[in-house]
């Protein structure tokens, strides 16, 4: 016996109301590693406590220092503030060694943001996104690509993924965002 299948898929016009994909303008963006207790030192140049716990942020001075590791901080600022960040930190290193790497030009920000924003990480990010708390980042994966993602609000995103991943990224998150228009 044959049986006939329907289904019926809701386009949903206006697809940009439930989830935005914008790519941000570009960062100053430094790898920092330091010991545990060099973190005081460095928090003082940086004019930034450092967070001590993975997935917390602190901010101040326009500057933004994110703990992905135990000695590890990814520092991000306006473009502008790039040159200050290195001057701040130079004179510390005698007291506090420690290894800035300039990471600028290796990564591509994408905010993400509207009322589908977590359905369309979803599709790619293995992380439980319900966890992800507001002022909180990541390092996690998105498909097969390396990834930072910052929870800024309910409904807000921001995705920071190497460039040479980039087009790949920004096609699956064109396809989620068409999936979700269609009603998939």
């Amino acid at each position: 016996m044959m049986t006939k299948q329907m289904h019926e898929f809701q386009i949903i016009h206006g697809a940009a109301e439930l989830v935005r994909i914008e790519e941000l303008t570009p960062a100053a963006r430094f790898s920092l590693r330091a010991r545990a207790a060099n973190v005081p030192a460095l928090s003082k140049a940086l004019g930034l406590e450092l967070p001590g716990r993975v997935g917390e942020r602190a901010e101040a001075r326009g500057r933004v220092a994110l703990c992905l590791g135990p000695d590890e901080w990814l520092l991000t600022a306006p473009e502008a503030a790039r040159d200050g960040i290195v001057t701040d930190l130079a004179p510390a290193y005698a007291e506090a060694p420690h290894s800035l790497a300039e990471i600028s030009d290796r990564e591509i920000s994408y905010a993400i943001t509207g009322p589908a924003a977590l359905e369309l990480l979803s599709i790619a990010c293995p992380r439980d996104l319900d966890r992800l708390v507001t002022g909180r980042a990541v390092r996690t994966v998105f498909d097969t690509a390396q990834v930072v993602l910052w929870r800024d609000g309910p409904e807000a995103f921001r995705l920071d993924v190497w460039r040479s991943f980039a087009p790949h990224v920004l096609a699956l998150l064109e396809t989620g965002r068409a999936e979700i228009a269609a009603g998939l």
